[in-house]
């Protein structure tokens, strides 16, 4: 499992249109199991309140509209970048995983990223989109509800990196290290020790 901590944006449109891989579209709502997980806040005024019937549109508002609404809040370092995006990619030889295991692997993720605590009814808007094999998007907004900018955790890519070893503990998916091993074993097997040759009969 490999986690990859984007550069935050201002926009959140861009940044889920790389997510599904195709431009956002007004016309049709997100097919059912992309969206895995979610901080739903308040629905944006373009769509009802099932956000099972959100356009692709609908979400990149929802994630996007505390930017509008808190125009004065900024970041520490005094930047309104707050579309905070990471992927998790799975192995190459892990097993697929199913829509309740890709929730929890997103659940746990923002949790360990500081954009997602339990009972904070306040806290950062955020989507978990499953749109491309082997891949989640994790998309948030660190200006929360409240209007406060959202700090995440010190150390943020170790935090990150001991949750996905547990993560592949628990879903019994192969370790980074592992995987290498495994591919080194591979090659070995294939190759012929140096300075061997075949004995003439």
């Amino acid at each position: 499992m490999i986690i990859r901590i984007h550069e935050r944006a201002a926009d959140a449109g861009p940044v889920l249109a790389d997510a599904l891989g195709e431009p956002l579209t007004y016309d049709k709502p997100l097919a059912a199991g992309t969206v895995v997980a979610h901080v739903p806040g308040l629905a944006p005024s373009s769509a009802d309140d099932n956000p099972a019937s959100w356009t692709s549109v609908d979400w990149a508002a929802h994630i996007s509209d505390p930017l509008i609404e808190h125009p004065l809040t900024v970041s520490p370092s005094q930047d309104r970048r707050a579309v905070f995006h990471l992927t998790v990619r799975l192995a190459p030889d892990d097993r697929a995983l199913n829509g309740p295991e890709w929730s929890e692997v997103a659940f746990r993720i923002a949790r360990a990223a500081g954009i997602e605590i339990p009972g904070d009814i306040q806290g950062c808007r955020s989507v978990a989109l499953r749109a491309q094999p082997g891949r989640l998007d994790l998309i948030a907004n660190l200006i929360r509800l409240d209007g406060t900018w959202q700090r995440q955790p010190s150390g943020l890519p170790r935090r990150l990196a001991f949750e996905a070893r547990r993560l592949e503990s628990d879903l019994g998916l192969i370790t980074p290290g592992a995987h290498a091993a495994a591919r080194l074993s591979r090659t070995r097997r294939g190759r012929r020790p140096r300075g061997s040759h075949r004995s003439r009969t």
